[in-house]
């Protein structure tokens, strides 16, 4: 049984090794971000089981992440914060937040209003992306183009979820690839046109003249969500 996975969205870089030392030691699976930018990105990409987030993050107000991540996805939110009064809490739950948890805390009351909210079912589900003929299933990880199934893999499939947030927007080589490659494997854009290259082999109905994801030339990619004509024969 594969473990619970929680997003630690804190920027205090000494809590947030608190928090993911003693989620690590309940048995659940940490991960951190220090900005909401970066949460709501990594929900896009991987939403997490449940997420903990403090409202006093460095480029946007936690209140507006969580009502961000509730706009679109049922996953249970746990504002962490030294904000204790009344109104504040009320305005975190009111814009998408679970429960609120007050600054400091013990770590047990923590896990176990975690361990309630993953009891709790899931009501709403993150809907399919619909873009022409092509459809992504960003829960199950599953792409269809024309009803079919196509199988792609992980890296694959960040690389066209990234692309299928925004149809039409160019996303830069440096924005994918800071997000799919470390720092080390970002200088290498070959890894970049290889992946490309083997994501329109397995998408587009002629991957020699791509429809589907267009290339800006000298600046990135972006996805085309018109469905492409079939060729025709004479």
């Amino acid at each position: 049984m594969s473990r619970a996975e929680v997003l630690v969205v804190e920027d205090d870089i000494v809590m947030r090794g608190v928090l993911m030392l003693a989620l690590r030691s309940h048995g659940y699976e940490a991960r951190p971000d220090a900005c909401g930018q970066e949460a709501l990105d990594e929900v896009a990409l991987r939403p997490p089981d449940v997420m903990l987030l403090d409202l006093g993050l460095p480029d946007m107000d936690g209140v507006d992440v969580a009502a961000s991540v509730r706009d679109g996805h049922a996953l249970p939110i746990i504002v962490l914060s030294a904000r204790g009064d009344e109104q504040q809490q009320i305005r975190a739950l009111d814009h998408g937040a679970d429960d609120y948890v007050t600054k400091p805390f013990r770590e047990g009351e923590l896990m176990a209003r975690i361990r309630a909210a993953l009891r709790r079912p899931s009501q709403v589900k993150q809907p399919d992306l619909k873009l022409g003929d092509l459809t992504i299933d960003p829960i199950e990880r599953r792409v269809f183009v024309r009803n079919r199934e196509v199988r792609l893999t992980p890296t694959e499939f960040k690389l066209l979820h990234i692309l299928a947030r925004q149809p039409g927007r160019i996303y830069t080589h440096e924005q994918i690839m800071s997000e799919v490659w470390d720092a080390e494997e970002r200088r290498q854009i070959h890894n970049l046109r290889v992946y490309m290259r083997l994501l329109r082999n397995k998408i587009e109905s002629d991957p020699a003249r791509p429809a589907r994801i267009v290339t800006a030339l000298g600046v990135g990619y972006r996805l085309v969500c018109r469905t492409p004509k079939k060729a025709t024969t004479k």
